[in-house]
């Protein structure tokens, strides 16, 4: 259950776009994932289950061995190498961007093909809701039932918070903290 929490947020936030990009029910897409964290994590996973080539589009070196060999990605891209991001010139069908910090769009544009699809997590808006309806939601969780994802996650007890935030800070998380206010877990 711990593990299937963050699937309401950050899982539901990146099925929804692909969703709606038919990315659920088509196979064999090139797509991208910009960032590596919390959101982008559970892209892959998704990407991965509904068949498609993923890239991961980062600008940390160090996440590289961990998309590919942990989650399954199938290239990666160092967004500030201007020979990577050269070299993938106009090979994506699809780019989810999950960065929620402040950076350029431009660069990533260029990796897109002609009539590609660039989703900005957070800039889309569902009934009301930024993230996905509660029949998305649903249609979310039956896939991940089926395809045994889960998200990443770190469980803090509620001694242990003010290093979760320093360490939140430091983009230091694996990729997802779930906070055990019960007192039943005694993981950091």
């Amino acid at each position: 259950m711990d593990a299937a929490a963050p699937l309401l947020c950050a899982g539901i936030t990146v099925y929804a776009p692909m969703k709606d990009n038919n990315l659920v029910e088509s196979a064999g897409k090139r797509i991208g994932i910009v960032g590596l964290g919390g959101l982008g994590h559970i892209a892959v996973k998704f990407g991965k289950a509904f068949g498609h080539h993923v890239t991961i589009i980062s600008t940390s070196p160090n996440k590289e061995k961990e998309a590919k060999e942990r989650l399954g990605a199938d290239d990666f891209i160092l967004s500030n190498n201007s020979e990577q991001m050269q070299a993938r010139k106009r090979t994506l069908d699809f780019i989810l961007d999950t960065v929620s910090a402040h950076h350029s769009i431009g660069p990533t544009l260029e990796l897109l093909k002609v009539n590609g699809t660039l989703v900005i997590v957070g800039k889309r808006v569902v009934k009301g809701s930024m993230i996905g309806s509660i029949k998305e939601t649903q249609d979310m969780m039956d896939v991940c039932g089926k395809n045994n994802i889960t998200c990443d996650i770190e469980i803090v007890s509620t001694d242990n918070i003010n290093e979760a935030l320093d360490r939140l800070v430091r983009n230091d998380v694996k990729y997802r903290f779930v906070l055990d206010i019960a007192g039943e877990s005694s993981k950091v």
